[in-house]
Parts: C-alpha cells; sequence; structure tokens
C-alpha cells in the first residue's frame, strides 16, 4: 500500500514527486514509457514564460508567475541550465499595437515585474535581426530559456534519492475505487508482467491521457485534446542570431511562432498549433513545417532555416476549460488532478509541485522529513573546467578524454555518468537527452554505434535489446549469418 501513487513522469509529475519526497509518505511513479520526459515534456520551446499572457485570476497566471520567480533556486537546487535573456512580443505595421495594452494590464495585474514597451529605435539596438516590418514590442526582462529535459530529470532524479519510486514501462490498465483508497491494475511492458498497486491517493498528471485517467474514476469528465506543435532547431552556429526570445501577437491558439536562443546554443524556431485526434501523432509534416519558415519571417528577417539540423513535434495537453486543472476531484475523494497542463506548463511547474504537495500533506496530515535533501548533481560538464581541472580529470579517468559524439564534443565519462546516475539511461534517446550525445550537425550518425557498445557492456543487456527509445524501437533484429540461413 502506497500513500501517494503519481501517474505519469513528464516534468509536471516529477515536480509533485520531488516536492511530495519532503514528506513522511511512501510513494510512487507510475511511468508507461521507458524514460522520463518522454512524451509532452521532451517536446516544447524550452521557455520559461514571464506570465503576462495568461488570462487574471486564472491557474495559469497564478502559477505561471509563481514557477517563474522560483526557476533560480531550483536551477541551483537542482543543477541545471537556466538562463533569464528575457523576452519580446514584436508589433508590426499590419497589427493593432492594442494587443500589447492587453498584455500589459495582464502582466501588471498577475504581477509580472519590469514590463515595457519599446519603440523600434531600442528594439534594433537589442535585437538587430528583427524584421523591418516591426514597429515596437513588449519587454519583459524575467523571461528565460531552459532544457526541459535536465528540468524533468533533475526532479525526478532527486525525488528518486529522497526516496520515491519510479516504475518505468507500466502502463496502468484500470482503476478502482476501495475503501482505503485506489487498486491501480497495471501492465509492465518490458516484461509482460500484471500488477495490482495500491494507494491511498492517486495523482493525475498523465499529460494528454489525463482525461482517460479521471474519467475512469469521476463523473465530473474532463476532455483534453492533443494540440500538435511542430519545430525546427537550427545549428550552434546560429544560436546567437536573436538573443531574446521572440514571440508575436498570440491568438486563441497559442503564443504563435517564436524564434528563441536555447541554453545549449542553438536556435529553434517554432511551433505550429493544430488539434489532432491521435494523442501519439508527434510527426513533422511538409505543411507545419513551411508554415513555421513563412510565419517566423514576420518578427525576425532571414532567419537562416539552411542550418536546419533537425525537426520534432510535440503534443500539448488543452482542456475545454482552457485553464491547468488542479486540485482533488469534486466528487472522488483521494483523486488529485493535475490535468490540462499546455503552456505555460514548463513554466509552471516548480509551482504546481508545490500546490499539489502541499494538498497531499494536508490530506494525509504528512510529517516533514529532518533530512530531505534539495540538491541534485548533474552530469559533470569538461567544457567547464578549466584545461588543468580538464586534464587531472582525465588522469583520474580517462574515459573523460574519449570523445564519443564528435559534433557536441562528448565524451565517455560523460555518457558512462547517465548511464550509472540515479534513474540512468537505457537507451539511445535516454542518452542523447541526458547528455546530448547525438543531437548534433549529424544527429548521431556517428555516434550512436558507439552509445550502443557502451549501453551493452554497462547495462549487460543484449545488443538487439537496445532501442532508440525502449521497447519496439530496437535497431538490430539478428545477426548476419541468422539472417543468411532463415533465407
Amino acid at each position: 500500500m502506497f500513500d501517494v501513487v503519481i501517474i505519469g513522469a513528464g516534468v509536471t509529475g516529477s515536480a509533485i514527486a520531488r516536492e511530495i519526497s519532503r514528506y513522511k509518505l511512501n510513494t510512487c511513479v507510475i511511468e508507461k514509457e521507458e524514460d522520463v520526459c518522454n512524451e509532452t515534456s521532451k517536446a516544447n520551446s524550452a521557455i520559461i514564460h514571464a506570465g503576462f499572457d495568461a488570462v487574471p485570476g486564472t491557474m495559469k497566471a497564478k502559477l505561471n508567475v509563481m514557477g517563474n520567480a522560483m526557476m533560480d533556486r531550483i536551477a541551483e537546487e537542482l543543477d541545471i541550465p537556466f538562463k533569464r535573456n528575457g523576452s519580446l512580443v514584436v508589433c508590426t505595421k499590419e497589427q493593432d499595437p492594442e494587443g500589447f495594452q492587453v498584455l500589459m494590464e495582464r502582466g501588471k495585474k498577475n504581477g509580472v515585474p519590469g514590463l515595457q514597451i519599446l519603440d523600434k529605435e531600442a528594439l534594433i539596438e537589442k535585437e538587430p535581426n528583427l524584421a523591418d516590418d516591426v514597429t515596437c514590442a513588449l519587454w519583459a526582462p524575467t523571461g528565460g530559456i531552459v532544457c526541459p529535459f535536465h528540468m524533468t530529470m533533475g526532479y525526478a532524479e532527486n525525488a528518486y534519492e529522497n526516496g520515491v519510486r519510479f516504475f518505468m514501462n507500466t502502463k496502468v490498465e484500470k482503476l478502482e475505487k476501495t475503501g482505503e483508497g485506489f487498486r491501480v491494475q497495471v501492465h509492465h511492458t518490458d516484461n509482460g508482467v500484471d500488477e495490482i498497486i495500491e494507494t491511498k491517493l492517486i495523482i493525475n498528471a498523465a499529460g494528454v491521457y489525463a482525461d482517460e485517467i479521471n474519467n475512469q474514476l469521476s463523473d465530473r469528465k474532463l476532455h483534453i485534446t492533443a494540440r500538435k506543435g511542430e519545430y525546427m532547431l537550427l545549428d550552434k552556429t546560429v544560436g546567437d542570431y536573436v538573443k531574446s526570445t521572440i514571440f508575436q501577437l498570440p491568438s486563441k491558439m497559442g503564443k504563435g511562432v517564436l524564434v528563441t536562443p536555447t541554453v545549449h546554443g542553438n536556435l529553434l524556431v517554432g511551433p505550429t498549433a493544430v488539434n489532432v485526434e491521435d494523442k501519439g501523432a508527434v510527426n513533422t509534416t511538409m505543411n507545419g513545417l513551411d508554415q513555421i519558415a513563412r510565419v517566423c519571417s514576420h518578427s525576425v528577417k532571414n532567419v537562416p532555416l539552411r542550418q536546419v539540423i533537425t525537426s520534432f513535434a510535440g503534443l500539448r495537453a488543452h482542456e475545454d476549460g482552457d485553464d491547468f486543472v488542479i486540485g482533488e476531484s469534486a466528487d472522488v475523494k483521494g483523486l488529485i488532478n493535475a490535468a490540462g497542463i499546455e503552456s505555460p506548463g514548463l513554466s509552471s511547474a516548480p509551482a504546481i509541485g508545490v500546490t499539489v504537495a502541499e494538498l497531499v500533506r494536508d490530506l494525509l496530515n504528512a510529517e516533514e522529513k529532518s533530512d530531505f535533501n534539495p540538491v541534485r548533481h548533474g552530469i559533470l560538464d569538461p567544457d567547464t573546467l578549466s584545461l588543468e581541472e580538464r586534464n587531472q580529470l582525465i588522469k583520474e579517468n580517462p574515459a573523460y578524454g574519449n570523445i564519443i559524439c564528435r559534433c557536441e564534443m562528448i565524451t565517455e565519462g560523460e555518457i558512462l555518468d547517465a548511464i550509472h546516475r540515479p534513474l540512468g539511461a537505457r537507451s539511445l534517446d535516454g542518452v542523447k537527452r541526458r547528455t546530448r550525445a547525438g543531437m548534433g550537425r549529424c544527429q548521431s550518425g556517428f555516434c550512436s554505434p558507439k552509445v550502443m557498445e557502451i549501453l551493452e557492456k554497462e547495462v549487460q543487456m543484449p545488443v538487439d535489446q537496445i532501442g532508440k527509445n525502449g521497447v519496439g524501437s530496437e535497431f538490430i533484429v539478428g545477426e548476419n549469418k541468422e539472417l543468411e540461413e532463415v533465407k
């Protein structure tokens, strides 16, 4: 019997798990994928929004501003990259600048500090590559950029180190209310085993599937629409094309196509916003990428799209009420929803974690731990060391002198760390998200065989079981001689 079962190991579920791990509670996280940060949290704009867009009085507005203010401390405690590069919402000659007044008023009501409207002269000095038609912009200095992979993993690893159990490759099949709480029937997709897990409370952080979890138990039905956003990622050689995050005036479908640097030195352009029926539809499309290329030119001129190294798509969980759904279900005691977490969900995650954990504390009358450790140490990046320190590191551990990923200059030492740390990598994508091995210009064309060799040796798993992204994504189907015999 667990005190708390959290369904979903994205940034929301992981943040909640970390904050609940402050208390003397037996907690676990159930995740149907093979790793944390494997769905919505891995494919987004990587933006920490200032909080001027959300309608005042909504959960989005409250938790966005609260989460933004927490980010400096969270980044320090979890050892994750974060930068307040500021954001600009630009207006062109064809647009009505009154939209800025709406955003300015919302921002003031939401408590966003430092908002200013800048004229064209001030803008060009700040961002010389803005489109010629841009006339003015709203400047928000508290806007920032973060690595969503590291943020999610930082939360999850810290939760794990503070006693939270994680069940990966574990799909929730059925939920039942019992006298003492809930019975959760799960299926382990890696070994085919079915199991029953019992718990006092359920926290529903299942992303685009949160309505399906809620609706198994509650008569207060939720309906979540999967909203696809496609992106293009550009090479580091053009990562400084803009310094701030450049938005366009938002619409009812979202904040529009943005152009932004990333914390790792790339340039990111996107997303589109298209509602889709299939909650697994993360394919990119020619129409979507063409739209990004066309629309981004409205805010930034001559975006160097010839330097695109990859494109990708993610899904946002849009709930019909157009707000986060956070709190205990009105008709099912012990069912706590953290649903409809679309933009600004990444920005709000720190605040959602605290809000839900405090609710759990009060419902279970939980005591705080005296030995909770808020600090997590990330993977060592040799580039942060001086030449003398790096030479000493290689002398002590030669693996840090063996470059595996030439594009990103990732060493064997970093990959070994990614595999052996808490909730370590078990797939190529797991290594990639933790270390960036495979994220450079060649997109893992050179380094993937070496990474597979390291995984085979360190995890002691057969090479034909190593996949790109867990069960069903294996690369190798057999040995040449065996295949010849079959023919």
